[in-house]
């Protein structure tokens, strides 16, 4: 892998962006009743890096070995767990058996689906209640390996938002009553058909929906109580499947979002563009992280490109001393980059191939390398207890030591394929299969 500057690409139309009053009171860090960290609040952890920094998951599984329970899950997601005390959440699309399965890419669904919020017990795998959000044949088709419920829900301890793209958002409180719902947004039509999938984000007082698709785009704020707009920050971008990333800088906090065109970033309070840089490639997935005062943002698919940005640029940033990096080498498609230590790790496209860098000089610490087990990936890396798991689309997990060398730990097998990022908490691994939640414990 070689670094490289950051080839010029066609800035496109202005960005304009519309900015609604936000409420007087400063947006905090996520809130409710326990300490995020020691949660799996969004898809991607507390702070948005995939990482927790409290976990100890086991690093061994097999059928009769560390596997605490597993449960059916009916319909097809690969959103995410998440988790929050003593409960864990899944969303699914449940199909009505009465037609024909969607048609690869193009094609509409002719299923009538249910839209469903799953909660179970987070010790015995009970369910504790499921809500039918909406029941509706999708308008349009998705890819044969995406679904209808590809977005992760989150939750700051007090409501539950599940995000079923065109048919919707969905508060719930923690007992499963309907708080509220949005289904204003309009119909996604997305590139070729592939489907929806980006997930919401909790800010403080807001969370974030993204809405890029081949129509108008745009990054929604809502209040997270009552779902009310608080701003929109309209975007020249077609689909894109990235999840916003919150960070925090000197000039206030930032939502920083992926895109074909540009990568940019926004001011939380406003939704006002602050700067933004050019160099991405074709149907961007991954989404960025973010490391003392540097945010990471890459795709992979007809072409390859990584960047690392400075938070204090404003305007269009190509070219100048905000991009710390870059590289155009085996690069992320869906599966997110994790970061952790100041190590940034990703995979070759959707490949099993791992890279890890210096997330500060973008130097190669070990890589390319293939993993043993692995091959196609969907699922982002995740951390946890000093390990790094590795989720193969076959549903091998490679746990390997979390360091600047690569060390294997062990290669594990669930058995059924496996889509969704792993959410680790406390001494547990919650994994959202083809058929079941998996929750392994030693």
């Amino acid at each position: 892998m070689k670094l490289s500057p950051l080839n010029p690409v066609a800035s496109g139309m202005d960005r304009s962006w519309l900015c609604l009053t936000l409420f007087a009171a400063f947006i905090l860090p996520i809130s409710g009743k326990e300490d995020g960290s020691k949660n799996w609040a969004h898809w991607r952890g507390h702070g948005g890096n995939s990482i927790s920094m409290t976990a100890q998951p086991p690093t061994e599984w097999s059928d009769t070995k560390n596997v605490k329970w597993k449960v059916e899950i009916p319909g097809k997601g690969s959103g995410s767990p998440v988790i929050w005390g003593d409960q864990v959440f899944v969303v699914s699309a449940v199909s009505d058996g009465n037609a024909s399965a969607s048609r690869f890419g193009f094609g509409r669904s002719e299923q009538k689906l249910s839209f469903q919020l799953f909660c179970f017990d987070r010790e015995t795998g009970n369910l504790k209640w499921e809500r039918t959000a909406v029941e509706e044949v999708p308008h349009e088709g998705t890819h044969e390996t995406n679904g209808y419920a590809s977005a992760s829900p989150c939750t700051d301890g007090e409501r539950v938002y599940a995000h079923f793209g065109s048919r919707g958002l969905f508060c719930y409180d923690m007992d499963g009553r309907l708080l509220w719902s949005r289904a204003d947004f309009g119909e996604m039509t997305t590139r070729a058909g592939f489907g929806e999938g980006s997930s919401p984000t909790l800010a403080g007082n807001a969370i974030l929906v993204p809405w890029d698709h081949e129509g108008p785009s745009a990054l929604y704020a809502l209040d997270k109580k009552s779902g009310g707009t608080l701003w929109k920050a309209v975007r020249d971008e077609p689909t894109c499947w990235a999840t916003p990333l919150v960070v925090s800088s000197d000039g206030g906090d930032q939502v920083i979002m992926n895109g074909q065109s540009k990568a940019r970033a926004y001011d939380l309070q406003t939704g006002k563009e602050l700067w933004s840089c050019g160099g991405q490639t074709q149907r961007p997935v991954a989404s960025p992280v973010h490391f003392d005062g540097i945010t990471m943002i890459g795709s992979g698919f007809r072409g390859s490109f990584l960047g690392a940005f400075k938070l204090d640029g404003r305007g269009d940033i190509e070219g100048r001393e905000q991009v710390v990096w870059t590289t155009p080498d085996d690069t992320p498609d869906i599966a997110s980059p994790m970061l952790s230590d100041g190590r940034l790790y990703f995979h070759k496209g959707k490949t099993g191939i791992l890279t890890c860098l210096d997330a500060v000089t973008g130097k190669v610490l070990f890589g390319p390398e293939r993993i043993p087990g692995l091959s196609l990936t969907y699922a982002s890396p995740v951390a946890a207890g000093g390990h790094i798991y590795l989720t193969g689309r076959r549903g091998n997990i490679t746990v390997i030591k979390d360091a600047p060398t690569l060390e294997i730990i062990a290669t594990n097998s669930l058995g059924e394929g496996v889509d969704a990022t792993p959410a680790p908490v406390g001494h547990e691994l919650f994994v959202r299969g083809e058929r079941h939640l998996f929750c392994l414990s030693e």
